[in-house]
This record gives C-alpha cells, sequence and structure tokens, in this order.
C-alpha cells in the first residue's frame, strides 16, 4: 500500500523556515522535532530568503488566474463586436 504524502499548511512552513533560519537550533533537530525530512526544511528557508512568505501561499495565485480569465472573456468579445461591426459595414455598403 502506499504511503499519502503528507501536504503542510503556509502557516507551518512559513514557521519552520523561520526557525531553520534564526539558526537557534540546527536544521536536523527541527527536522527530527517535527518529523520532517532535514532537505525539505532546507528547501523552505532558501525559499523563504529567496522569496519570503508569499511563496507558500496559494492565495496569491488564485488573483492572476482570474485575472487571466477575465481577460479572455474580453478579448472573445472584442473578437465578436470586430465581427459584427463588419458585417454591419458590409450590410450597408449594399443598401
Amino acid at each position: 500500500m502506499t504511503k499519502k504524502r503528507k501536504q503542510y499548511k503556509a502557516e507551518f512552513k512559513f514557521q519552520m523556515a523561520l526557525e531553520a533560519a534564526k539558526g537557534l537550533k540546527t536544521i536536523n533537530q527541527l527536522a527530527s522535532e517535527h518529523d520532517l525530512h532535514p532537505n525539505q526544511l532546507s528547501q523552505w528557508k532558501r525559499q523563504l530568503l529567496a522569496e519570503g512568505a508569499a511563496i507558500f501561499s496559494q492565495n496569491s495565485i488564485q488573483p492572476q488566474r482570474e485575472a487571466a480569465k477575465v481577460e479572455a472573456e474580453l478579448y472573445e468579445q472584442i473578437g465578436r463586436l470586430k465581427m459584427e461591426l463588419e458585417w454591419l459595414k458590409k450590410s450597408t455598403q449594399f443598401s
């Protein structure tokens, strides 16, 4: 039977990375206390130092997706309106 992967919340990742960055305990000590792999903790620390807490939050991605969706809908509407305008121009020329 396969083992299900653990998923950690953004706050937990941030807290662990912050503890690792402080350097009060070694990464191995923190990893064993919280049942983490030291490589995972090192990766979170690297991400924290490089990009800050926003990297762990999925909420920052959601507005970008919504904006892209709205933009696509607007481009579709512009295309339809252009086609209507061309059709109206052609139909009025023959009258």
